[in-house]
């Protein structure tokens, strides 16, 4: 997420504060009641080998990253909401967990800033960043990419698919800000589970890359 001038993020607004252990809960009912839980880490999974490192950017109470830990690869959460993080550290505690702005968004390690096969942008974590923040975030998310590294976003094109109150982000808009973070879009689909998108579709998850690949 990003903060606006107030110092405060969209997510907190839309939820009217709702922290990491209640994110969390919601979550663990859907997994008890059988559904899917694992959808966005099985999509992430399918792109990159085990063993490839992967950004969650965005992570929230960290879901995905922990299952793809889990899988075997290599990964880093980054949020700025204490709270989700708290719950990140505490679930997986051998994980590394930032707290950053996506705006200001920069992983390092040993003083060298860190790059990834793969950023993941889960949960709708796009519409939910500050207004004016979307093409910040998309270059910033791109500079931690490796050379053959892929910028996957998911998210609801429509209220259906959002938070209530929150804001629809155009596909468009999305698309341009990776143009100029110098993407192009490699792939999209309707669904986590690889579904084909139509305009029509209410929820798309892209794959962009650097343009030269």
């Amino acid at each position: 997420m990003a903060q606006d001038q107030s110092g405060e993020t969209r997510w907190a607004r839309v939820t009217g504060g709702s922290g990491g252990r209640e994110y969390a809960a919601r979550f663990a009912a859907l997994a008890a009641q059988g559904r899917d839980v694992h959808g966005e880490a099985a999509f992430c999974a399918s792109l990159v080998p085990p063993g490839s490192s992967v950004l969650d950017a965005g992570c929230g109470t960290g879901r995905v990253a922990i299952r793809l830990a889990e899988l075997g690869y290599v990964c880093v959460g980054v949020d700025l909401d204490d709270s989700m993080l708290a719950v990140a550290r505490e679930t997986a505690p051998g994980l590394t967990w930032r707290r950053q702005d996506l705006v200001t968004l920069d992983v390092t390690r040993d003083g060298a800033r860190e790059r990834f096969d793969l950023v993941v942008l889960a949960g709708n974590v796009v519409p939910l960043l500050a207004e004016g923040a979307l093409e910040q975030t998309v270059l910033r998310c791109a500079a931690h990419l490796s050379a053959d590294g892929l910028l996957v976003a998911g998210f609801g094109l429509g209220p259906e698919h959002l938070p209530p109150g929150c804001p629809v982000t155009p596909l468009t808009d999305y698309d341009a800000a990776c143009v100029t973070a110098g993407l192009a879009l490699s792939e999209r689909f309707a669904t986590w589970d690889g579904q084909v998108f139509t305009d029509a579709d209410g929820y798309a998850v892209s794959v962009h890359r650097h343009r030269s690949m």
